[in-house]
């Protein structure tokens, strides 16, 4: 479609939906969703600008220390003489929207000042609203966000790609690479541009993290070779293994903590932790420090990698091993193997495959964390799906929001876990609409479950205030959900 034409059919869709009035279309979920984000963050659509823009001495202090400082080379090579053709601008970012870095068609900056698209400028979702860089950082993906897509008005003449940068050390979300430019030079290639900058940058952190590896080996291997026959490592300042002596099991990283000089192993023994001019180095005591019980953490809810933490080691877990743990954790007292074949299989399933199953998983967690007779957690075990459970019971359905990061291993289909993520998901949907807080009930209503509930709206229509700015996004989703 014709840009202007696209512009002009989205600058009416926006009118409509955030004037309350039922509309033939609906923007993407993406868009309406950042809406959602955006205007629960009490964004004015009406806003003139954004409200946080730093003084030149803090800009260039973030500057002066930020990762990507040292990927603009590859960044400028890549998009800057494009965003020169192209009549656009090429907009590095910080993890909290700021922008560091804007280089591009000196008309195109011009025009990016009036709306403070400029360095020093915040353009995070909670600022500003839906744009390419706040949306890619709040969603972790790519994004192109095209005229009234924008939530504030002022930004409608824009278009925007961007795509988020992650540190390949930490896995931490670090900045976001855009690339934005008046409406008629948008282009559906920009998205793919602008995906494989952000790979590039990532790819060339990569290879300076592994030369500075490199070099902290070379630097410090003499202080694990003092140790002699005692087994030590020597850690990055992250924590992350990069040489063992002797060849003994560790993970690949460790949780390095700030306010002792031990760490946890993982297994249930401890390391003495010794600070070097350069990351760390590990003793490992010849008789091992042993707590009565390991540490276990699960966590169960929301769409990402069901995740086991066993003292400081992150261990990823299997959709079927995730269930098994689910279901111990629910059952502190534990269940044998027949019990358990029920709730994960029914009928069809076979006692064997759940004692392999089990065999696998205590080798995979270690020692001290599974008992057999019946099976059952014997480690200090919490889970995010107690703990959101335990704030339903008293009462507390704020911290129970704050901590329901979505359904229960949602891909899952075992009979007994379907049944425990449907009746969490109904317990706080209860809980939210009967405190008939339109504030609690607006944040129940940005859950996957929440967001599809005609009864949810139709109460905050309710109890939203005449002047709430959320109004006209609850209209436009009662009018679809009614269809």
């Amino acid at each position: 479609m014709d840009a202007a034409d696209e512009a002009r059919r989205l600058s009416a869709l926006y009118d409509e939906v955030l004037g309350g009035h039922r509309v033939p279309g609906a923007p993407r979920p993406l868009v309406a969703a950042s809406w959602q984000r955006s205007l629960a963050a009490a964004v004015d659509p009406d806003l003139d600008s954004p409200p946080v823009v730093v003084d030149n001495e803090l800009l260039e202090a973030v500057r002066a220390n930020h990762p990507l400082r040292a990927v603009l080379p590859v960044l400028r090579q890549t998009l800057t003489t494009i965003a020169d053709e192209a009549s656009h601008i090429m907009i590095i970012t910080d993890a909290q929207g700021m922008i560091l870095w804007r280089e591009g068609a000196a008309a195109v900056r011009r025009q990016a000042d009036r709306i403070a698209l400029s360095e020093g400028a915040v353009w995070s979702e909670d600022q500003i609203g839906t744009n390419g860089m706040g949306t890619a950082l709040a969603t972790g993906q790519p994004v192109q966000i095209h005229s009234a897509e924008h939530l504030v008005r002022r930004i409608h003449e824009w278009t925007c790609a961007a795509a988020p940068v992650h540190d390949p050390d930490t896995g931490k979300l670090i900045g976001a690479v855009d690339v934005s430019g008046p409406l008629r030079t948008v282009h559906p290639a920009m998205v793919a541009l602008v995906t494989a900058a952000a790979q590039l940058a990532e790819g060339q952190l990569r290879v300076r993290m592994a030369a500075a590896d490199e070099m902290l080996r070379a630097r410090n291997m003499q202080h694990l070779v003092a140790l002699g026959d005692s087994p030590g490592a020597l850690l990055t300042p992250s924590g992350r293994v990069l040489a063992v002596q002797p060849l003994e099991w560790l993970p690949d990283r460790l949780i390095v903590p700030t306010d002792t000089d031990r760490v946890e192993l993982g297994d249930g023994r401890e390391g003495l932790i010794e600070q070097l001019d350069e990351g760390y180095l590990l003793r490992i005591p010849g008789t091992p420090i042993r707590r009565t019980r390991p540490s276990l953490r699960l966590k169960l809810l929301g769409a990402g990698q069901p995740l086991a933490v066993v003292g400081g080691r992150e261990i990823n877990l299997t959709l079927r091993r995730a269930e098994v743990l689910t279901l111990l954790l629910l059952h502190p007292a534990g269940l044998t193997a027949d019990q358990l074949m029920l709730q994960l299989y029914g009928d069809e399933g076979n006692p064997t495959t759940v004692r392999a199953e089990m065999h696998r998983l205590r080798n995979v967690l270690g020692g001290g964390v599974l008992d057999t007779k019946p099976y059952r957690i014997i480690a200090d075990v919490t889970g995010d799906i107690t703990d959101v459970q335990a704030a339903l019971r008293r009462g507390d359905v704020r911290a129970a929001l704050d901590l329901y990061a979505g359904p229960l291993l949602a891909r899952s289909d075992a009979p007994a876990v379907r049944a425990e993520r449907d009746e969490l998901d109904a317990t706080l949907r209860r809980a939210a609409l009967s405190s008939a807080d339109p504030e609690l009930l607006w944040r129940f209503a940005l859950t996957s479950g929440g967001a599809e509930d005609l009864e949810v709206f139709e109460t905050l229509a309710v109890i939203l205030a005449a002047a709430d700015p959320r109004r006209p996004v609850v209209a436009a989703r009662l009018d679809r959900l009614a269809e």
